[in-house]
């Protein structure tokens, strides 16, 4: 009898255990609804007194980049597209150069828009794109204007031609078309989305378009550079040939020619000094490095697109004028102006 009783007695002290135990570990789970009310609303307290978002300073900057671009050229294109008389080969390449900043100036703001508002993987897909598109089109206008440039110096009898109206053309629609296809690999699968060991310093771009790209922009360069250093060539014989009719060298013939030769020196160096960084950090930089280092090498380039309308497109002088026009409503007829050709520099 007694030993019926410890039995008992053990088999009850197992089951206070046992029940003990379970009781310890369901409150550590916590599956109690009003247990996990308490902790989700105790979570949510937590994350209340945080920020929902941290803006990057650099994404600002470069929003901010982009609103003083868009801003910037289209003025020009509204200058360009409604003054009849801006119709020239010239003013073409002037217009397209400014239509893609301005593509591109609108690119920065969207990609700052989508990035914190919209977060979509095709949408970033686009955006991408379109920046590559905008971008690599204001390089290659920048190459066409060279183009033009050294035609006028060299060609300068036949260059209002409808020849020369039909190489700008052609000139136009390469430019377009080579940038459309280069904005379009991303979005047609060319991206890292699915193999994240292959992206670039620029995502979801890999690290082979990014070199395509970088490589495309090195050959305009050198070939950018090549066409200048012709120009000044051409610019310097040219005030030479014309001192020379005059029997004598003056001392304007050196004026001229250095302030020629400075201005195509600002031009390249300008161009140079914004993009050149960028392209070789495209090539020698790894995804795995800082971001830091991909803004502050890409923050410059999109500079160019805020200084090609002032070196391009305001200082000259037809601008200028239709700029008189169009914000002023009338001509003022004090100041003075004189029509520019492609060759002044």
């Amino acid at each position: 009898m007694e030993k019926c009783k410890r039995n008992a007695t053990q088999v009850a002290y197992l089951a206070v255990a046992e029940m003990n135990e379970s009781i310890a570990l369901n409150e550590t789970r916590s599956p109690v609804p009003w247990i996990q009310a308490s902790n989700q609303n105790y979570s949510l307290e937590l994350s209340s007194k945080l920020p929902i978002f941290i803006i990057n300073p650099w994404d600002i900057m470069l929003c901010i980049s982009g609103t003083i671009i868009a801003c910037e050229n289209a003025i020009v294109v509204a200058i360009i597209f409604y003054t009849p008389n801006l119709r020239t080969p010239m003013f073409v390449l002037i217009g397209s150069l400014a239509t893609a900043d301005l593509l591109a100036g609108v690119g920065l703001i969207l990609n700052f828009v989508f990035q914190y508002v919209i977060q979509s993987e095709t949408i970033s897909l686009i955006t991408v794109g379109f920046l590559v598109a905008s971008f690599t089109a204001s390089v290659s206008s920048l190459l066409a204007i060279t183009v033009d440039r050294y035609l006028s110096l060299y060609n300068a009898l036949t260059y209002y031609s409808e020849k020369t109206a039909l190489c700008i053309h052609m000139m136009l629609i390469i430019t377009w078309g080579v940038s459309l296809c280069l904005g379009l690999l991303p979005v047609l699968g060319w991206n890292c989305l699915e193999d994240y060991s292959s992206c670039s310093i620029v995502r979801p771009l890999t690290k082979s378009n990014v070199t395509l790209l970088s490589a495309s922009f090195f050959v305009i360069f050198i070939l950018m550079l090549h066409l200048y250093i012709k120009i000044c060539k051409i610019v310097c014989r040219h005030a030479h040939q014309i001192a020379l009719q005059q029997h004598f060298l003056t001392a304007s013939h050196y004026v001229a020619t250095k302030k020629g030769v400075s201005t195509l020196a600002i031009i390249l160096g300008t161009f140079g000094a914004s993009w050149l960084p960028f392209a070789i950090y495209c090539v020698v930089g790894d995804s795995r490095y800082p971001a830091v280092y991909t803004y502050a090498t890409l923050l410059p380039a999109t500079y160019n697109s805020m200084i090609n309308p002032i070196i391009y497109a305001y200082r000259n002088q037809e601008i200028q004028r239709s700029m008189w026009v169009l914000f002023c409503g009338c001509f003022q007829s004090k100041v003075s102006f004189r029509s520019r050709s492609p060759s002044d520099v």
